[in-house]
């Protein structure tokens, strides 16, 4: 999705940091990094428990890299992926600020959201590695994205790096954020795995809300300008997005990673899965759509 040129962007929605660049599992190499991150796909772990106790990777941080000073406008988001970062999530906070309470009732509260690059970050979940990829931790109600995800998921798990796929991939993560107003987070046991756990319908259900906000995303208006945040998407640019949902589910990687698949292992869904709810809040814009919690296992 493009945003309209003349939209009005705030640098400071967003924060930046730099990780340490001390040691890390197998001297700091992105290959053992991702090895990190589809080992844990394959194994089921849920992903969120690698941010716990944390101590593999340490050094003294630096000066993030990323500049967010040129990201005053809709013409820098649709030029730089971290001005596209900020872009998406102010229009984000538009649509849940109408959406949340119109819809659920619960006023909505802006998350924080953190670009960071290096090879750690510390949060009130834990120090995470990059090989965690973009995290939801609801101990600071934060949304934390390494800055070299994206050419990982084009390069690692075969998924077009669009600007609709980039923007989807928060929107899921917001998604977590609106659950934790909602106190889905809090109510949930997702330390098991499985097609049918609570940790698969959560994500599925973040899907769904990343969904609603597309639904949404090109009618919900920047309030400094009165414009509309985003162009209408259109039918490749949506097809970028479901790609980027198949690229992630847990079979998918499985099958790539190691050549099987495992649904007992499983924290996110499958690709069906992940398209599915995703394109459910897309089409119906409707929160109560997304209760991947009210549906039997055979339906998830």
């Amino acid at each position: 999705m493009s945003f309209n040129r003349n939209i009005k962007l705030d640098p400071n929605r967003v924060q930046t940091r730099s990780g340490g660049r001390g040691a890390v599992i197998g001297g700091g190499s992105v290959l053992a990094v991702l090895a990190v991150f589809l080992l844990s796909q394959v194994t089921g772990v849920d992903l969120s428990g690698l941010l716990g106790g944390q101590d593999a990777a340490s050094g003294t941080s630096t000066s993030s890299t990323i500049d967010t000073s040129v990201c005053t406008s809709g013409q820098a988001a649709n030029q730089y992926t971290q001005c596209r970062m900020i872009a998406t999530a102010e229009s984000l906070d538009a649509v849940w600020d109408e959406q949340l309470p119109g819809q659920a009732g619960t006023a909505y509260a802006e998350p924080g959201f953190i670009l960071w690059d290096g090879q750690s970050v510390s949060t009130a979940c834990g120090s995470a590695t990059s090989a965690v990829g973009p995290f939801y931790c609801p101990g600071d109600s934060n949304v934390y994205l390494d800055m070299s995800f994206f050419s990982d998921m084009e390069s690692t798990l075969g998924a077009q790096d669009t600007p609709l796929a980039e923007e989807y991939i928060v929107a899921h993560e917001f998604g977590h954020h609106i659950q934790n107003l909602l106190g889905v987070m809090g109510s949930t046991d997702r330390s098991g795995t499985g097609a049918d756990s609570d940790s698969v319908r959560t994500e599925l259900q973040a899907d769904c809300y990343a969904g609603v906000w597309v639904h949404y995303a090109a009618s919900t208006v920047d309030p400094d300008t009165g414009t509309a945040f985003l162009v209408e998407p259109t039918q490749a640019e949506i097809a970028t997005a479901i790609n980027a949902a198949e690229s992630v589910g847990d079979d998918h990687i499985q099958q790539r990673s190691s050549g099987t698949v495992n649904s007992d292992t499983w924290t996110h869904g499958s690709s069906e899965q992940r398209v599915r709810w995703f394109t459910t809040g897309m089409e119906s814009g409707s929160l109560e759509q997304c209760d991947t919690f009210a549906v039997a296992g055979s339906r998830l």
